[in-house]
């Protein structure tokens, strides 16, 4: 079982630790960080790619069993542990990073890509593709008055996404990098769209059994 009471303690200082300044002079590697499942096993998967271009540099991908069942508000306590794994594994580090899940529009302002964001010391943005907290006024999300994040139609005819800094990243610069990394006709930011592509095929190959994999608990 999960102590709530104490991840949540543990959260809130986390939470201490995100700063929404740009920690970047320029942007050269983006990455995309998705998660697919294999029963109860955790397939995170990153593809980085050249901010101005998006073609791909680098794509890894790493696989442990995940601890907890997803609960609404920690999914970092999920995910986080085969997305560290995986992002060990990368030759090149990327200057910013994009999260399938929120950064800080989450009641405790420590959504999956401010949680990582600060674990692994890097500029990181979430997107969500449900409202998890807050309240929408014209394109912002307020929380108790605060703007956290905005709300982005990327595709014609399909929900918005929801945008919200990580870490080391404003909301303006946030929003500015997403709109830039939209590819027609895909819905999310291209390096995101192309890791949740990729981490959906390491899960059909093990389906397949063409691809065996050692999973670590």
């Amino acid at each position: 079982m999960v102590d709530l009471a104490k991840v949540k303690e543990e959260q809130l200082k986390l939470a201490k630790k995100v700063t929404l300044k740009d920690s970047f002079e320029k942007l050269e590697l983006i990455a995309g960080v998705d998660c697919a499942y294999n029963q109860h096993e955790a397939i995170a998967a990153i593809v980085v790619c050249d901010y101005n271009s998006l073609n791909v540099k680098e794509k890894v991908f790493a696989i442990l069993k995940a601890k907890i069942p997803y609960l609404k508000g920690f999914l970092a306590y999920r995910e986080g542990p085969s997305i560290s794994e995986a992002y060990a594994k990368l030759e090149t580090k990327p200057d910013l990073v994009i999260f399938d899940g929120n950064g800080i529009l989450h009641p405790r302002k420590i959504g999956l890509a401010s949680h990582m964001g600060v674990l692994l010391d890097i500029a990181s943005i979430g997107i969500a593709k449900q409202l998890l907290v807050g309240e929408v006024k014209g394109n912002k999300v307020y929380v108790e008055k605060e703007a956290l994040g905005e709300l982005i139609v990327t595709k014609e005819h399909s929900k918005p996404i929801y945008i919200s800094p990580g870490h080391k990243i404003s909301l303006k610069s946030s929003i500015e990098v997403v709109k830039h990394c939209i590819k027609f006709p895909h819905k999310l930011p291209e390096p995101l769209h192309l890791a949740h592509r990729y981490a959906d095929e390491i899960r059909e190959k093990i389906a397949k059994g063409e691809l065996k994999v050692d999973v670590k608990e």
